[in-house]
């Protein structure tokens, strides 16, 4: 927060902060909207909020925890951001999935298949706005390992800076890209895990 902080008085416009908490989605997209209202309409919505542990022992707590952020958080907000862009008819979307959505993990189930789930939804509101004629961008965000307290496991490679990984996005954002791998280089691995037979990837 104290970084919000920081920031906003550098900036010489006028800018807005607003604390919520994804995990409570009732009330998260109350405040969102009201924040939308503050700002007298909002142009891109990055929805980056999530989290993930490595639970080899299922541990109920760890997979709600991120189910409750990952899935319900997420659609919470992306549920705010498609009403409000629908509405004024026009806007963008950005969602921060993962390379993991690509495919089940062992390690950490729920935290795969609620990246999958994001990448899912953003599909579909992609298509929604398709079907509605709305000129609506979706951008889908698939990072791979970027330097940042997300980043666990003791095999990881390819760790991108956080400035890195940022550039790279912008710029997706910026050329209103439809999907983007976080850095470029990873999509050498989303092919091979979109080819290998299930009998190689259980052994990986």
């Amino acid at each position: 927060m104290q970084l919000l902080a920081d920031l906003q008085a550098e900036l010489p416009t006028p800018s807005f902060i607003q604390t919520l908490d994804v995990a409570k989605p009732t009330e998260a997209m109350a405040a969102l909207r009201s924040l939308i209202r503050e700002m007298d309409g909002v142009d891109l919505f990055v929805i980056s909020a999530g989290t993930g542990f490595i639970n080899p022992d299922l541990d109920w707590r760890l997979e709600q925890t991120t189910i409750e952020v990952n899935v319900s958080g997420f659609v919470a907000a992306a549920n705010v951001a498609a009403e409000h862009c629908q509405m004024q008819g026009t806007g963008h979307i950005v969602g921060i999935s993962s390379i993991a959505a690509l495919r089940g993990g062992g390690e950490a189930p729920a935290y795969n298949a609620s990246k999958a789930f994001v990448s899912s939804y953003l599909a579909g509101l992609r298509q929604r706005f398709h079907q509605l004629r709305l000129p609506i961008a979706v951008t889908d965000v698939q990072p791979g390992f970027v330097n940042t307290a997300m980043a666990k496991g003791p095999n990881l490679f390819w760790v991108a800076s956080p400035e890195k990984a940022a550039e790279q996005i912008f710029d997706a954002i910026r050329k209103h890209r439809r999907h983007v791998y976080v850095t470029k280089r990873w999509r050498l691995v989303a092919w091979a895990f979109k080819i290998l037979p299930d009998w190689l990837y259980n052994k990986l």
